[in-house]
């Protein structure tokens, strides 16, 4: 327990799911954490029950889409935290899928403007930071950007992904030298709104663990990364899906 005392932690899609969860986790290992996300509502309930758990949290509204966006919570960041020893950079979007003659271009262009152009804003204003503590990077790729494993008609998700998976190898490989380790997680099947109400059980049989994952089973691995624990660790590409890409 407390393993984060003392750290400042950023986590981007903060307000429902796999963040939520990390950034809970975080703030119980006592990390004062950054809550950035878009919505205000989900985002300042979250605030306040880290608060009333005896944690340090604060929203910071943003669309990490935008560089000004992105440009004003670095500031932010820096005013209220003081710096950075842990970004996680987990928003996304996975938009619905469908054949490439039917998806509207838009839906393209928005599913790499989140998940690939906004992790780059993000790691490219807060990288002066993780530089000053020699903190550690997280981001979240998908087993569906994985390159031996390829799922119904997500073209657009699925490349979004595995440009994450190798922007990870890029910095890994570029940022050690600075002292900043960066890996990749990739979830599964994992139980968050984006699921929406497909059923569960279906899902659960196309798991050789025989069950959907919980954001808390995410959240632990991305703690594990960032902690002393991982600290030989860069440039590892992680799936954390119960064997569903094996």
């Amino acid at each position: 327990m407390n393993a984060f005392i003392g750290k400042a932690v950023v986590v981007t899609g903060a307000t429902s799911g796999i963040g939520a969860a990390t950034a809970k986790l975080f703030a119980r290992e006592g990390a004062a954490v950054a809550l950035v996300g878009r919505s205000a509502e989900r985002g300042q309930a979250l605030e306040a029950q880290i608060a009333a758990e005896g944690g340090k949290a604060f929203f910071l509204p943003c669309d990490v889409s935008s560089e000004e966006d992105v440009k004003s919570m670095a500031e932010k960041v820096r005013t209220l935290l003081g710096g950075v020893d842990v970004l996680f950079n987990n928003a996304g979007v996975m938009l619905p899928s469908m054949e490439i003659e039917r998806m509207p271009v838009e839906e393209w262009k928005k599913t790499f403007d989140i998940n690939v152009t906004g992790m780059f804003y993000v790691t490219r204003y807060l990288k002066p930071m993780l530089l000053e503590r020699k903190g550690c990077i997280i981001n979240n790729g998908s087993i569906a950007g994985l390159q031996h494993y390829a799922a119904g008609r997500s073209y657009a998700y699925s490349a979004s992904k595995a440009a994450v998976i190798q922007f990870t190898h890029q910095m890994a490989k570029n940022y050690g030298e600075e002292g900043v380790r960066v890996n990749c997680i990739c979830p599964g099947i994992i139980d968050t709104p984006i699921l929406g109400d497909r059923d569960r059980k279906v899902y659960a049989e196309r798991i050789p663990l025989g069950y959907v994952g919980r954001p808390e089973d995410v959240a632990k691995v991305v703690a594990f990364l960032a902690s002393d624990a991982a600290s030989y660790l860069t440039g590892v590409v992680l799936p954390v899906d119960g064997g569903a890409s094996i």
